[in-house]
């Protein structure tokens, strides 16, 4: 039976936590998997421009043995010149496996539903489930364990923040996120993510201040204010972010010592500043490293079964 992963809840807590073990034996031993999609071809299907997606994906099928086809907007025009389910029955025809990068979430569970092949959902408006995994394999690798470790998160209530907060109540990290009111998180996600964190032994508020939400923080968090899609609300948005930059100031209020993660790509300067970028407090290329051993579990643990 074909496994789509479009959101962090497609998978168990028990996947999840094997994901994040296969993805750390991938990183302490390169040559794991190599054969293992031999004669496997990968569709890189995507809407949106990336580097880490697209590069980490194509890198990952790579050293496990397959080949990958990219297929860009203009390419397929997906939706618009043929329907996606179109798209998605002819390609499923061609290929092992899809990792779609689209805008619209409804478009890639249209995708994944019409797909006879597995289908990674490598970012859309609501969901980075790719992301959130190399987050948590990257607290992880700092901190040794997920039980008694708070996350803050601060800024807008984006797609990886959605994921993010998924994964964290999955496995106990205890979370806190400060975002403007009119940017909080989608509300079915977030209650989503309460029902999970009570489950699984974690707390999960939201905070008008992120000086409050950042007090006793061994992470704190933050990704861009403006993204792909929303460039017509640039200048509100920065002047309503302004106070929610990550800086020296607001770690002043975090817990001694604590990590500082960024999804990127990074805008230096507003959402982050220079120097806590690149502080040595800065998990930010290990979470950019980590993307690269984490497709590489998915698609082992999608895929390599499937021969």
């Amino acid at each position: 039976m074909k496994r789509d992963v479009l959101t962090m809840t497609d998978l168990s807590v028990e996947e999840v936590r094997e994901l994040l073990r296969a993805a750390g034996e991938c990183k302490r031993r390169r040559a794991v998997g190599r054969k293992a999609l031999d004669r496997n071809i990968v569709a890189l299907v995507f809407q949106k421009p990336s580097m880490r997606t697209r590069v980490a994906f194509e890198v990952a099928v790579l050293q496990l043995g397959g080949s990958v086809v990219y297929l860009g907007q203009e390419d397929i025009q997906l939706g618009q010149r043929e329907p996606i389910r179109d798209v998605a029955r002819v390609l499923s025809a061609y290929v092992n496996g899809i990792v779609i990068r689209t805008f619209a979430h409804r478009d890639a569970e249209e995708f994944a539903a019409y797909a006879r092949v597995p289908v990674v959902n490598g970012l859309s408006d609501l969901m980075h489930p790719c992301q959130a995994l190399a987050d948590l394999l990257t607290i992880k690798e700092q901190f040794g364990r997920f039980k008694g470790i708070t996350l803050s998160y601060i800024g807008d209530g984006n797609n990886v923040l959605h994921s993010l907060v998924e994964g964290c109540a999955m496995l106990g990290v205890d979370a806190v996120v400060a975002t403007p009111p009119r940017y909080r998180p989608d509300r079915a996600v977030w209650e989503g993510a309460l029902r999970l964190a009570k489950r699984h032994g974690a707390s999960l508020r939201w905070e008008r201040d992120p000086r409050v939400a950042v007090r006793g923080a061994d992470v704190v968090y933050t990704d861009v204010w403006v993204s792909m899609g929303k460039e017509a609300e640039r200048r509100q948005r920065l002047k309503t972010f302004r106070r929610y930059q990550l800086n020296e100031t607001l770690l002043r209020h975090a817990k001694p010592g604590c990590r500082v993660m960024h999804c990127l790509p990074a805008h230096r300067g507003e959402e982050i500043t220079d120097g806590v970028m690149e502080s040595g407090r800065s998990l930010v290329f290990e979470q950019a490293e980590n993307r690269l051993h984490v497709h590489k579990a998915l698609l082992l643990m999608l895929l390599a079964r499937k021969k």
